[in-house]
């Protein structure tokens, strides 16, 4: 069964220099996901505590330890391919698509934080304005954070433009909001 909220920090499973690698994963492809991570990081010298819980169709990781910037890169590059590549791992194990979500020394949790808050900036600034406000470019799972936060932001409504790494979230008002 899958647990609601994330275990316990004495619930952690420690990685780094132990050969030994024992998680009480719920399913084989978290169990998966969680051993591709951990030895990852642990081949680049990233050592310290994760653990994991499913949601539905989500697994979730979170690590934390010392030096974890290398696995989290420039504006978090590094951390969304490994996300991507764990995701494909999880997959291989599993008869329906999982989603994982990883974040590395709290990394995503903050970036989500200051991405809310640049979505919430820009969509004030659209109502006030009565004019479309484009936002900087973000890679996919930021942008939709935004999307996804400004649903509930009555008055503007948003989609994305651009190309490739210039692709960017532009928050327009609604009609409504003009009069």
């Amino acid at each position: 069964a899958a647990e609601a909220s994330v275990p316990a920090a004495s619930d952690d499973t420690y990685y780094g220099d132990d050969e030994s690698f024992e998680g009480d994963a719920v399913s084989e492809a978290e169990d998966a996901a969680v051993r591709f991570v951990a030895e990852g990081l642990s081949g680049i010298g990233i050592h310290g505590n994760m653990d994991s819980y499913r949601e539905d169709d989500t697994i979730y990781i979170s690590v934390s330890g010392n030096d974890c910037g290398s696995a989290i890169g420039r504006h978090g590059e590094t951390l969304e391919a490994i996300t991507y590549m764990t995701t494909l791992i999880a997959n291989k194990h599993s008869e329906e698509r999982v989603l994982v979500h990883l974040d590395v020394g709290g990394y995503r949790k903050h970036r989500e934080r200051i991405i809310e808050g640049l979505a919430e900036r820009a969509a004030n600034k659209a109502v006030r304005y009565g004019k479309p406000v484009a936002m900087e470019p973000m890679n996919p799972a930021e942008r939709r954070m935004v999307h996804s936060y400004l649903q509930s932001f009555d008055g503007v409504s948003t989609h994305s433009e651009g190309d490739e790494s210039n692709r960017r979230v532009i928050v327009t008002p609604d009609s409504a909001a003009q009069e």
